[in-house]
């Protein structure tokens, strides 16, 4: 090989680093881009788990309001009967029946938005905690530790999450157990 063509083939090779260094450059700005906006949103995550005061007071009166509106349907109700059959016999015994049931029923719903809330809040924790951990390479139950969250509790929130239990499928379960034990105060049972 002549040196002429040693020299043209010396001048390819530079060509392409150049090139392939350039594009790593613009890689890795690109990276670090992503990086510091991935960072900066796990960052907030984890300063701002769970649920908002706006949303959680939206999801508090909303399960409140439908279940007052089903215990108001019910006393219409029990209230047009002893109207219709001119007997108000025990028409007292089942208001008292049907306000008892409500305040229990709204003190549970109240116990199962704070849970629901409680758990979203860990839930997103725990995914900041993942999320910073596939960033940087650390271990989710060191930076669990760090913030004085257990190893059971990673592992518990885990399952809660994988067994999908969700506010809607406790606030169905909570109306349905409301209204399927209703009817017995109606007809007796």
């Amino acid at each position: 090989m002549g040196r002429s063509a040693q020299a043209q083939t010396q001048r390819m090779i530079e060509q392409q680093l150049a090139q392939q260094n350039a594009t790593n450059q613009q890689l890795y700005s690109s990276s670090q881009a992503l990086g510091s906006q991935a960072t900066a949103g796990y960052q907030n995550l984890l300063a701002n788990p769970g649920y908002t005061n706006a949303e959680k007071s939206a999801i508090t009166n909303l399960s409140q309001s439908a279940l007052s509106s089903s215990f108001n349907a019910l006393a219409q109700n029990a209230s047009n009967r002893a109207a219709r059959t001119r007997n108000a016999a025990g028409y007292g015994e089942l208001i008292d029946s049907l306000a008892r049931t409500r305040g229990q029923d709204q003190a549970n719903l109240a116990q199962q938005n704070q849970i629901t809330f409680g758990n979203a809040s860990r839930s997103d924790r725990l995914s900041a905690l993942a999320g910073l951990s596939g960033l940087y390479g650390t271990d989710t139950s060191l930076l669990g530790r760090a913030l004085g969250i257990p190893a059971q509790l990673l592992d518990a929130s885990a399952r809660n999450a994988a067994s999908g239990s969700s506010f809607l499928s406790a606030l169905g379960s909570t109306f349905g157990h409301t209204l399927g034990s209703l009817p017995a105060a109606f007809f007796g049972g």
